[in-house]
C-alpha cells in the first residue's frame, strides 16, 4: 500500500513538471510572436511612411550626393582663377516679435536692446533701430553677421533676436570690380553686372560646380582703380572711369567706374554709385576722336602727304566759326595737328574727306549703337541719323556733335592700332579658338601709320606726361566741355587720355577719364587731359606692363625717322 502511494506521487510530479514546461514553452512562443508582430508592424509603418512621403510630401525631394556637394551658387573668378564672388553659409539677424508669445516681445526695453546691438554693429542707427523694435514688426535687422558677432547677439539674451543660417554671397575683393560683378539680391538673383548676366549658369546644378572665369585680371583691376582714385582725388573730380582692353581679342582686363560701391553691403550710398560710367554714360570725348578722323582720311585717300600744311586760322562755316583753344600759328601739317590738337585743321581734313565718309567709319566702329559687351547697362550714343551736313561732320571729327561711352572709344582705338580689325569687347575669358575674326574697318597700312602718329604725340606732343620710359606708349588727349543749358559749360570738362602700348606691337589699349577735374596744385592748376588724365596712364602702364608680359625695354621703339623731321621738336633731335 505504501509502495503504491509512493509510485503514484512520483508519477503525478512528473506530469505536473511536463505541464509546467509546456506552459513555459507556450508563453515563450507567444512572446516571440508578439515581438515579431511588433517589429513587423513597425516595419510596415516605416514602409508606409516612406511611401507616403515619396508620393505626397513636395518639400522632400530626391537629391543626389554630387548635387548636395555643389555650392548653392557658382563661383566667379578672374582669368587666373582668383575668386571674385563666392557663396558660403552665414548668419542673418532677424527680429521675431512673436518669439515670447503674447505680450511684450522683448525682455528689456527697445532702447536698451538697440544700445546693445549698436555696441556690436557700430554702423547701426540706434534711434531708428529702437523705433523699429518698439513697433514690433518682424524683419531683417542685418543680412550679414560674422560668427563672433552672432555669439555676442545671443549673449544679449533676447529670444526675439533670431540668427537664422542663410547662404550668403561674398565678394572677397571688396569693392574691386564692383561694376563688373554687380551683386546678388535678397531673392538670390543676380543684379546689375555679370552676376545678372551669368545668373542662370550660376544657379543651374549642371553648371554651377564649374567656376565662371571672367577676362578680368585682379592685379590689373586693382592698379587701374588705384591710379584712377589718386587722379580723381588730386584734381577734385566728381568721377572717373577707365578700361584696359586686349586689342587682339577684345577681352577686358580691367574696367573701373568711380565712385565705386561695395557689393558686400548694398546701402543707399552704394546704390547711388552703381551707375557705370564706362558702359552706360555717354560723353563728347573731344580731341581723342582726331586720330580716328586722320585714319579715316588716310583710308579715303585724302590724306597722303603728312608734310602738307593746312590753314590753322579760324574757319568760318555756316554762320559758325571753328577755332582752336589758342593760336597755333598760320598752318600745321598732320603730325603737328595731332600733337597740338587743332580743331581747325581737323575741320579742313573732314571737308576734303566728306562728312558721309566719316559717318560711315564711325558707324563701322560701332559709334551708332550701344557698346558691345555683356553687361546689361549700356548707354545709347547721341548720334545724328540721316545725312550729316558738313558742319556736323567737322564737329564730330574733333570730338563734338556725338556722345559715346568710354568703352566705344576703347574699342575704336583697339581697331585703329591692331591692324584695322574691329572686335567686340567681352568680359568672358576667351580660349584662342573663341576669339572672333573681326571686321575690317581700316587698312593694315593705315593702322601702322597711326601707330607712328600716336607715338609721336606721346614723344613730342600733349601726351608727354604719359610717356613711361621703355613702354613705348602712344595716345591722344581730349578735353571736352560738357553741354548744359544754353550751350557748353566752359568750367566743366571731361578730360580723357586714350592710349595704347607698346606702339611697336600694340597689345593693350588704356582709357583714363576724369569727370569735371579742377585745376589744383597737383595738376599745376590746369584742367586739361595733358595735365591730369595723361599722367594717370603714365603711372599705370609701368605697373601693369610686366604683369601683362610687356616689360620695359629701352632698346625698342617705333621707327619715327620719316616723320620726326616734319615737326620742329623732331628736327632738333
Amino acid at each position: 500500500m505504501n509502495a503504491l502511494t509512493f509510485s503514484t506521487a512520483i508519477y503525478s510530479g512528473r506530469v505536473q513538471s511536463v505541464t509546467l514546461r509546456q506552459r513555459s514553452l507556450s508563453v515563450a512562443r507567444l512572446r516571440v510572436l508578439l515581438v515579431a508582430a511588433l517589429f513587423t508592424a513597425l516595419a510596415f509603418a516605416a514602409v508606409v511612411r516612406i511611401a507616403f512621403l515619396g508620393l505626397t510630401d513636395a518639400t522632400h525631394s530626391a537629391t543626389s550626393f554630387a548635387e548636395a556637394l555643389l555650392p548653392p551658387r557658382g563661383e566667379i573668378t578672374d582669368r587666373n582663377g582668383q575668386p571674385l564672388a563666392r557663396a558660403f553659409p552665414a548668419f542673418a539677424l532677424w527680429y521675431n516679435p512673436e518669439a515670447l508669445g503674447e505680450g511684450s516681445s522683448l525682455v528689456k526695453s527697445p532702447k536698451e536692446v538697440a544700445l546693445e546691438l549698436k555696441a556690436i554693429f557700430p554702423d547701426m542707427d540706434e534711434t531708428e533701430l529702437a523705433d523699429r523694435l518698439a513697433k514690433g514688426k518682424a524683419g531683417y535687422l542685418r543680412r550679414r553677421v560674422l560668427p563672433e558677432d552672432a555669439n555676442r547677439v545671443q549673449a544679449i539674451g533676447e529670444l526675439a533676436l533670431e540668427l537664422p543660417q542663410e547662404t550668403d554671397r561674398h565678394y572677397p575683393q571688396g569693392s574691386m570690380g564692383a561694376h563688373v560683378l554687380g551683386y546678388v539680391g535678397a531673392d538670390g538673383r543676380g543684379r546689375v553686372g555679370m552676376e545678372a548676366v551669368l545668373d542662370k549658369q550660376l544657379r543651374d546644378p549642371a553648371t554651377r560646380g564649374t567656376p565662371s572665369a571672367l577676362s578680368i585680371d585682379v592685379r590689373v583691376q586693382g592698379a587701374l582703380e588705384d591710379e584712377l582714385t589718386q587722379g580723381m582725388r588730386a584734381t577734385n573730380a566728381i568721377g572717373s572711369a577707365g578700361i584696359v582692353l586686349d586689342v587682339d581679342t577684345g577681352e577686358v582686363l580691367a574696367l573701373a567706374s568711380l565712385p565705386e560701391f561695395d557689393p558686400n553691403k548694398i546701402d543707399e550710398a552704394g546704390a547711388a554709385n552703381m551707375f557705370n560710367r564706362v558702359t552706360n554714360q555717354v560723353y563728347e570725348l573731344g580731341s581723342t576722336f582726331k586720330p580716328l578722323t586722320v585714319a579715316a582720311g588716310i583710308d579715303a585717300g585724302t590724306i597722303t602727304d603728312f608734310g602738307r600744311r593746312y590753314s590753322a586760322r579760324p574757319f568760318p562755316i555756316g554762320g559758325f566759326t571753328i577755332r582752336d583753344s589758342h593760336d597755333l600759328g598760320a598752318s600745321l601739317n598732320t603730325p603737328e595737328m595731332l600733337m597740338h590738337s587743332s580743331n581747325v585743321v581737323t575741320a579742313h581734313m573732314v571737308r576734303e574727306m566728306g562728312a558721309g565718309r566719316l559717318k560711315q567709319v564711325m558707324a563701322d566702329l560701332g559709334m551708332n549703337a550701344r557698346p558691345e559687351i555683356e553687361l546689361p547697362a549700356k548707354g545709347f550714343p547721341i548720334w545724328s541719323s540721316g545725312e550729316w551736313p558738313l558742319l556736323r561732320g567737322m564737329t564730330v571729327g574733333y570730338g563734338h556733335g556725338i556722345a559715346v561711352t568710354p568703352l566705344h572709344l576703347a574699342s575704336a582705338y583697339a581697331t585703329m592700332v591692331n591692324g584695322g580689325l574691329y572686335r567686340p569687347a567681352t568680359l568672358h575669358k576667351l580660349a584662342p579658338n573663341q576669339v572672333p575674326k573681326g571686321r575690317r574697318v581700316f587698312k593694315a597700312s593705315t593702322s601702322a601709320r597711326m601707330n607712328q602718329l600716336l607715338r609721336m604725340i606721346a614723344v613730342y606732343g600733349t601726351g608727354k606726361k604719359a610717356d613711361a620710359p621703355g613702354f613705348r606708349i602712344g595716345g591722344k588727349t581730349g578735353s571736352a566741355e560738357k553741354p548744359g543749358a544754353g550751350g557748353y559749360k566752359k568750367t566743366s570738362l571731361v578730360a580723357t587720355f586714350a592710349a595704347a602700348f607698346p606702339m611697336d606691337r600694340p597689345r593693350y589699349v588704356v582709357i583714363a577719364m576724369l569727370d569735371e577735374p579742377k585745376g589744383t596744385v597737383a595738376s599745376s592748376f590746369q584742367r586739361t587731359a595733358a595735365w591730369n588724365a595723361a599722367p594717370i596712364v603714365g603711372r599705370l602702364v609701368p605697373r601693369i606692363g610686366p604683369i601683362l608680359g610687356v616689360p620695359p625695354d629701352a632698346t625698342r621703339d617705333v621707327d619715327l625717322t620719316d616723320l620726326a623731321p616734319l615737326v620742329p621738336q623732331g628736327a632738333k633731335e
